[in-house]
């Protein structure tokens, strides 16, 4: 609204408070005159007024409220979201944003040695031709002994064990190097051709994960 419709508004509320005046004294003193044009003006101060203060908590209430988070905003729905490690996480917090999973270590491989780097046979060589009874020679690494020794046999191509014995170290076993070994072996010949040397990692603990062995092809 301009200055001027401001203006005329307020001088038709003056002249309509004035006449409102006039009705009630119908020859009104000069006195009663300017009484009547004041309260028209305390009239438009009064409504003036309240406009403001209720504009003022109008303004505060949306402020104060505003602010306010109501019940079902305080809500979050309930989902979960599944982790790596297997575990669930759900939402919460004032955006319902799902909270963080649990860290997960990385667990570093362990690489397994090449059987090449744990024993060589140098006799009997893969796909020889065997008879009992069997020398086998060749060299360890230390932690493949246990007392100096450890267990080899002579299976056929069914897995039956037709032969077992015993490796003994020929030197200083405890010890992360290769140590020379030897061990005889009495066996019957299965009625197949086929067959293995197993030696295996001597185990006193029994524990699986301790276990390893390394098969040699052989033919009978």
């Amino acid at each position: 609204m301009s200055k001027t419709d401001s203006s005329i508004q307020n001088k038709i509320e003056v002249a309509i408070v004035t006449l409102e005046c006039l009705f009630v004294n119908r020859i009104p003193s000069a006195d009663f005159l300017f009484w009547c044009i004041m309260r028209a003006m305390k009239k438009r101060i009064t409504i003036a007024v309240g406009v403001v203060c209720i504009g003022l908590a109008a303004w505060a209430g949306l402020v104060f409220f505003g602010k306010q988070p109501s019940e079902e905003q305080g809500r979050c729905t309930m989902e979960a979201q599944l982790c790596p490690d297997g575990s669930a996480v759900g939402r919460s917090g004032p955006l319902c944003t799902f909270a963080p999973c649990p860290t997960v270590p990385i667990e570093t491989p362990v690489e397994t040695p090449a059987a090449e780097d744990l024993v060589r046979v140098t006799t009997p060589l893969p796909e020889s031709v065997i008879k009992s009874p069997l020398m086998i020679r060749g060299e360890a690494r230390g932690t493949w002994y246990f007392e100096a020794s450890f267990p080899i046999a002579v299976v056929s191509e069914d897995g039956t064990v037709i032969g077992q014995g015993i490796a003994q170290a020929k030197g200083e076993w405890m010890t992360t190097e290769f140590v020379p070994f030897e061990a005889t072996i009495d066996f019957i010949a299965p009625p197949t051709a086929i067959g293995s040397i197993v030696l295996s990692k001597d185990n006193p603990s029994g524990l699986p994960e301790n276990d390893a062995h390394i098969t040699i092809p052989i033919r009978f």
